[in-house]
């Protein structure tokens, strides 16, 4: 009697755990094909106080709104490395996109706007801009 308790005990425990593999391995299919939120501050070689506001007030702010769901990549319009991703996003100058697939949200104006005078507001526009494309 003991075995048969035993072995049934067994069996559930093996199955229950390729139910729960099964679920981890769909959940990871899911979040590979889902499109990835992005931003990307494109900026000159030379930059003054309120550019380098900009990206340290942007990557500060994403990194304690969203930790490593949203991506932060600070790029140089003028190296020859960057010029694809440039290209593809159609940036002509410096430039804040906030991008999630195909939708793209530009924040630049409000970057150069808040970033060095009022960062509290700054952070509130990034945040109701990322929760938008977070929620698609």
């Amino acid at each position: 009697m003991k075995k048969v308790i035993f072995l049934s005990w067994a069996l559930m425990m093996i199955l229950s755990s390729f139910s729960g593999n099964a679920q981890t391995a769909k959940m990871e299919a899911q979040s590979a094909t889902a499109p990835k939120v992005e931003a990307y501050y494109f900026h000159n070689k030379v930059r003054c106080e309120t550019c380098l506001s900009v990206e340290a007030e942007t990557k500060a702010d994403l990194e304690n709104l969203y930790g490593k769901q949203v991506s932060f990549k600070a790029l140089n319009l003028e190296e020859d490395a960057n010029k694809a991703i440039v290209e593809k996003l159609q940036v002509s100058g410096q430039t804040l996109l906030i991008v999630k697939g195909d939708q793209k949200i530009n924040l630049t104006n409000e970057g150069f706007l808040y970033a060095r005078t009022n960062p509290k507001k700054f952070k509130s526009i990034i945040k109701a801009k990322v929760d938008k494309l977070l929620e698609l």
